[in-house]
């Protein structure tokens, strides 16, 4: 039975890295469900945030793979329960005065912003947990979504603990 995984591989910021990466998950036909990449504490180590809906045995065999390249240097899966995941959403809202009071009283509700008004439209933003944003546009839909934008999954472990601390050491060695 597949589900959904979220990896954080961490990487020398080099560049053709993340197509190699992309291209392992590809060549294994795993969807891809999101791909969130940036810098760490440390210029020279990217982090790539990659979500794979997939069984746990094909997931070992691309984590071995993974593990081969040169470029790679950590790749740990993050557990929901003990991370931190977070996604951006911007969503324009078509509405006229009528029916920005009820906008408005949506994305109150869902702790969201407004970042851009003009007469006929509302942007907002949201951050949350993949869940909190589809039940956000869920409470939208009866509104005139007229464009979504969404970022992949960022994710950070919980604690004190990092995992770049010896990732940082291959890399300067």
């Amino acid at each position: 039975m597949s589900k959904k995984h979220t990896l954080s591989v961490l990487v020398e910021n080099k560049p053709g890295v993340l197509a190699r990466v992309a291209g392992l998950f590809s060549r294994r036909a795993f969807n891809i469900h999101s791909l969130a990449v940036g810098p760490t504490e440390h210029p020279e180590i990217s982090r790539i945030t990659v979500v794979v809906d997939v069984e746990d045995l094909p997931l070992e065999q691309v984590t071995k793979q993974l593990n081969k390249l040169v470029h790679v240097l950590k790749i740990v899966e993050l557990d929901a329960v003990k991370s931190v995941q977070r996604e951006l959403l911007l969503v324009k809202v078509r509405c006229d005065s009528r029916q920005r009071a009820e906008v408005l009283q949506v994305v109150d509700l869902f702790r969201a912003h407004v970042v851009d008004v003009a007469p006929d439209s509302l942007v907002i933003e949201a951050i949350g947990n993949p869940d909190k944003l589809e039940a956000l546009l869920a409470a939208l839909a009866q509104h005139d979504l007229r464009e979504i934008v969404q970022s992949g999954t960022v994710a950070i472990g919980r604690g004190a603990r990092s995992i770049t601390e010896r990732a940082f050491d291959r890399v300067i060695a």
